[in-house]
């Protein structure tokens, strides 16, 4: 099987691009048509190898037509790195607008809050196939106790290492975060030319499970907002767990302190380094690296022996358009897009993993590379707040520069703990 090379859309730095060029002021009316003909229009993202992705939908899209006489469907697929101000034009003039869109699974609540998605929540409720979906992902298309669309894929981080390495050296996969950060000191002493584990001051994804393994949290809801949890003593807790990675006995901080997801599992593919924290989505990257055949990949440990390390649950979700004058149509084939079978076949083509835990569990048998992160997600992944002030915090990088601060010395955890929640409290209260 080949896996597309882009990773899942909100698991990378393009995603929280994006995210940061979120549509403005839109018409938020809505239409009251509901025609049961005519053309409805798609927009999807474009693969690196899109392939794949358009043979799954090709065939979704004929099943439909055949279902739903008189009704034809015209699929576009955009650029995911121009994305924003094509989104902004069509939640802002309905008539250019398409009916269905697939967007980063951090999107949700901006594009909400711009009256951009319609509300799903009755139908959704009804759809056979949504009683599996998994939590988080629900999460994903929920704000406010409402669903917005359907989970399209996930994606989430485990632990890689090199089997080679740690037979060599005579070390043991770690048990503990205490036992990962030994181990990766360990093996940094005694082969200086490799990272122990690679990690980046600005993978953010990389040090969440951290601050989540420590009892942490990014953020609390407060009424109808939120406010930054940074500050706390267990989110404090897991931000030193992760900012004493960085240093000379393990990833030096002139090189590892400016280093995002991408530099991390380009290090470990490339054989720099004996540990990363990566997707199932940079599994091709491994096999096409330096690396192949002589890894793992296990989930990232927690604190305590047997625990897993929540994980941030990244992917891409499909959803309607409030503007559309299809909108029964457009319901229906948003259920069909993301539904189990365009799913299981999107696994197939792509490698993206389904939303749906039983489909899940089937996959992985099918593929045991899978396993570590099905493992992952089933321990309970974890999510941003669903705010639209998600996007300005990201894009103000309020948690790699609190890093930053702490790797390089400028500040300890609690003073650039404290400057980053007061930033985003800042963003959280701009936001309302």
């Amino acid at each position: 099987m080949k896996l597309s090379v882009r990773t899942a859309v909100p698991l990378t730095a393009l995603v929280l691009a994006a995210t940061a060029c979120a549509p403005g002021t839109s018409d938020t009316s809505g239409s009251s048509k509901d025609e049961k003909s005519g053309t409805l229009r798609v927009w999807l993202f474009q693969e690196v190898n899109n392939t794949p992705k358009k043979k799954v939908v090709d065939a979704t899209v004929d099943t439909f037509q055949r279902a739903h006489k008189g009704a034809k469907v015209q699929v576009e697929y955009i650029p995911v790195e121009t994305r924003a101000e094509k989104i902004k034009a069509a939640f802002n003039d309905p008539k250019s607008a398409p009916d269905v869109i697939e967007y980063g699974n951090t999107d949700t609540a901006g594009y909400v809050k711009d009256g951009g998605l319609a509300d799903v929540t009755q139908e959704f409720g009804t759809w056979a196939d949504a009683k599996d979906t998994d939590p988080t992902a629900k999460e994903s298309v929920t704000v406010d106790g409402k669903i917005y669309g359907a989970p399209y894929f996930v994606g989430v981080r485990a632990l890689y290492y090199r089997t080679d390495v740690f037979k060599e050296l005579g070390v043991g996969v770690p048990k503990t975060q205490a036992e990962l950060a030994a181990t990766a000191k360990k093996i940094h002493k005694a082969r200086p030319e490799l990272y122990g584990l690679a990690v980046g001051g600005a993978y953010t994804y990389g040090a969440m499970p951290f601050i989540w393994a420590n009892g942490g949290e990014l953020a609390e809801k407060k009424g109808e907002s939120y406010v930054s949890a940074l500050d706390s003593p267990a989110a404090r807790k897991g931000i030193k767990a992760y900012t004493s990675l960085f240093g000379d006995t393990n990833c030096p901080a002139a090189k590892c302190a400016g280093m995002g997801g991408n530099d991390t599992v380009t290090a470990f593919a490339s054989g720099k380094a004996a540990m990363a924290i990566g997707g199932d989505f940079s599994h091709q990257a491994m096999e096409d690296g330096a690396v192949k055949g002589k890894y793992a990949v296990v989930p990232l440990p927690g604190v305590k022996a047997g625990e897993i390390a929540p994980a941030f649950a990244g992917g891409n979700n499909i959803g309607v358009l409030k503007s559309t004058a299809h909108r029964t149509l457009a319901v229906d084939l948003m259920e069909q897009l993301a539904g189990k079978s365009a799913q299981r076949a999107l696994f197939s083509g792509m490698g993206f993993l389904p939303t749906y835990t039983d489909v899940r569990a089937d996959v992985a048998k099918q593929e045991p590379f899978v396993a570590p992160f099905v493992k992952t997600l089933g321990a309970g992944a974890k999510f941003v707040p669903a705010s639209p002030a998600w996007a300005k915090i990201d894009a103000s990088l309020v948690l790699p520069t609190m890093f930053q601060e702490v790797v390089s010395g400028r500040k300890d955890v609690a003073a650039a703990s404290g400057d980053a929640a007061k930033k985003m409290d800042d963003a959280f209260g701009a936001a309302g």
